[in-house]
């Protein structure tokens, strides 16, 4: 397989690409099962290992959550609310499912043993469209709001959700992950810029990037505290140091067409990524360390948009779900 390698790219007040030398990929270096889930175009999404080794997910177009077991293939399926527009789940450490009722303007509360069914309401307006969840380190949840330009906090004992507009309009909060000291970090979809909030004031700040151009769509954090994001609209790799303020660029192995989305890393900080720009989708690898994407794995059923990424450090692995209607694991090296 041949890899067209990104030159890293500077940004300071003249960005620009320079041309780097292709490399060759002798063979694929992950590993990707796929297994095709059994209520029909659903669009299986935004899975999350429970802490029993399980794998949960949504069924964003049919309202479901579901579980799936691993070890016997078996899938149990628990049926949401008609119209809740399931987005995305997580699983706390008691086994509880928290997920996002995307259309029905909800947080809702799962008990996978009762399967019982706790709704709690966002404030609407501007709240209406609750987004993807992350918890904090203090078993908090952060939430992005698309539609509604807002990034919200649900304290998880409670209840109570607490709400922080995003000055930009139009910007669409996307994707959010949180920091060991609690910060969370979102990518700001509708615009070229990232956003941070400031835990102990509850104030949120914004960070332009370089390009004007630029659509970050998810993003990761690495251990050294660096901020890493897709370019989902011109097809880069980036990164953002909070220390020093200073941008990082890669072009993605298909370049422009890369369309790149779902996002990972693991515990050796590597990146891992999806290109949907390409039919069918790759799977991705950057190393930092090298500066270097380092493989690229084709999905077999194609992908349609691979859309969110959970990686699990006790198997190393990456679940994933695809728009072919699969739920995905991709074996780390």
């Amino acid at each position: 397989m041949m890899l067209v390698s990104a030159a890293a790219l500077i940004l300071g007040l003249a960005p620009a690409v320079s041309p780097a030398p292709a490399f060759d990929v002798a063979a694929d270096t992950v590993v990707i099962t796929e297994w095709l889930v059994p209520y029909e175009e659903s669009r299986p999404r935004d899975p999350f290992v429970a802490p029993d080794g399980r794998v949960w997910f949504v069924g964003q177009r049919t309202d479901y959550a579901a579980v799936f077991d691993p070890r016997t293939g078996e899938f149990e399926r628990f049926d949401l609310p008609e119209g809740t527009g399931p987005h995305n789940l997580i699983v706390d450490s008691d086994g509880t499912v928290w997920y996002a009722g995307n259309r029905a303007a909800h947080i809702g509360k799962l008990d996978p043993v009762t399967g019982e069914i706790e709704q709690l309401k966002t404030p609407d307006p501007p709240a209406r469209d609750p987004h993807t969840l992350v918890f904090a380190p203090d078993g908090n949840i952060w939430f992005t709001v698309q539609g509604g330009n807002v990034v919200g906090h649900l304290q998880t004992t409670t209840g109570e959700m607490r709400l922080l507009p995003v000055e930009t309009g139009s910007a669409r909060p996307y994707g959010i992950v949180t920091a060991p000291n609690g910060r969370p970090w979102i990518a700001l979809f509708g615009t070229n810029k990232l956003a941070t909030v400031d835990t102990e004031r509850m104030q949120l700040s914004e960070i332009e990037l370089p390009r004007k151009d630029a659509r970050p769509r998810r993003l990761v954090l690495t251990s050294d505290g660096n901020v890493w994001y897709v370019d989902h609209a011109k097809g880069f790799l980036g990164r953002y140091s909070p220390a020093n303020g200073r941008f990082e660029e890669w072009e993605m192995p298909s370049g422009s067409s890369s369309r790149p989305y779902a996002m990972a890393v693991d515990d050796r900080d590597r990146l891992w990524m999806v290109e949907t720009g390409v039919n069918p989708n790759r799977f991705v690898g950057f190393d930092p360390a090298t500066r270097e994407f380092f493989a690229a794995t084709e999905i077999e059923s194609g992908g349609g948009s691979v859309r969110h990424m959970h990686y699990d450090q006790r198997t190393q692995s990456i679940w994933f779900g695809t728009d072919t209607n699969y739920l995905g694991r991709a074996q780390l090296p």
